[in-house]
């Protein structure tokens, strides 16, 4: 099968050192020397680096799991990239204020990583701050696993008919095989092994939690998936994993809290002050139409002397005001009654 890169990667700058080449838009002098013999192309008298390729097959090659593009195709590409640089440079776009913008935005993107990236160098996690954590958050832990079965069935009176055959001497793993509806599958006695509370749902783990070892349910429990009739058979001091089987987890962990604690004091030396409400403002509601009350009447035109000359159909509307809102009860109550 031929394989086949994204087709001009110009689509999506973000393989690339895009903030690199954008803030070279705005000042030629800020751009690192670039010698021949250390150049994959010259493009109208630039070099592209080899370290520009090198970066670009690095991010490729993350992004793309691992894949490997032919290199004449990603030299190709960086080519491409130089001449629309240059073209966008002869139109003067980089003076543009939306390529002012971005820039400056990219600018303060970077110098924000490049301060969390400079903190952490000067404030590495050490080993000891990895076992402290260690020590009181994983081999600290006091937890408990259970070992247990079940039987599972439909309905409360079926759960109480096994109770009662297992109160008679029953055992528990026939009749597990024999009644569980996931028993007659499986045909392991309804053996769950060995889990932690927190990996059962609440009214299961709690009816555990409260058997001895031996003993099972006396009355059924209900979870969302039935009624259980539980057989606690063991239970033993959580063993944590080792140290060096956390350690890579625990160090994001740490490395984040000394980034939030560098944050957060600077907020505290900082003087701020916001100029923006921090909650939205309600706008009031537009004002509800009116209703409006139409009659149709015809009106006779008359002369001076009385003398009817013609009749017209003239439909009046008139504004039925809502009082309901300011009149008393006592007042509202008598307006039908003025009307008469």
């Amino acid at each position: 099968m031929k394989r086949k890169i994204i087709p001009l990667l110009i689509a999506s700058t973000a393989f690339i050192a895009a903030c690199d080449q954008k803030v070279s838009t705005v000042s030629k002098n800020a751009e690192p020397v670039v010698n021949k013999a250390d150049a994959i192309a010259e493009v109208n008298g630039h070099f592209i680096a080899k370290a520009t390729l090198d970066k670009l097959e690095k991010e490729i090659a993350e992004r793309s799991h691992g894949q490997v593009f032919p290199k004449e195709k990603l030299i190709e590409e960086l080519i491409q990239r130089e001449l629309l640089v240059q073209d966008a440079e002869q139109k003067h776009l980089e003076n543009s204020p939306e390529i002012l913008a971005q820039l400056e935005s990219a600018k303060k993107t970077l110098l924000t990583q490049a301060d969390v990236q400079d903190f952490i160098k000067a404030n590495p996690v050490t080993d000891a701050e990895i076992k402290a954590e260690y020590d009181s958050k994983v081999a600290g832990e006091n937890g408990t696993e259970y070992k247990a079965r079940h039987i599972l069935v439909k309905t409360e009176d079926e759960a109480k008919k096994i109770i009662a055959e297992l109160d008679k001497g029953g055992d528990f793993a026939k009749l597990a095989n024999k009644n569980s509806l996931d028993g007659k599958e499986t045909q392991n006695g309804g053996d769950l092994g060995w889990f932690s509370a927190g990996q059962m749902v609440a009214p299961f783990s709690e009816a555990v939690v409260k058997l001895e070892k031996g003993q099972y349910t006396k009355t059924p429990v209900q979870t969302q998936f039935g009624f259980h009739v539980i057989l606690r058979e063991d239970s033993r001091a959580q063993t944590p994993p080792p140290l060096e089987a956390v350690k890579e987890q625990l160090m994001p962990y740490l490395q984040r809290k000394k980034v939030q604690a560098f944050v957060e004091n600077l907020r505290k030396q900082a003087k701020v002050e916001i100029l923006v409400p921090l909650t939205d403002e309600v706008k009031p509601a537009a004002p509800a139409a009116q209703p409006v009350a139409e009659e149709v009447v015809v009106e006779e035109v008359k002369d001076k002397n009385g003398k009817v000359l013609a009749e017209q159909v003239v439909v009046k509307e008139e504004v039925i005001e809502d009082k309901s809102a300011t009149e008393k009860p006592a007042e509202a109550k008598a307006a039908p009654e003025a009307k008469k």
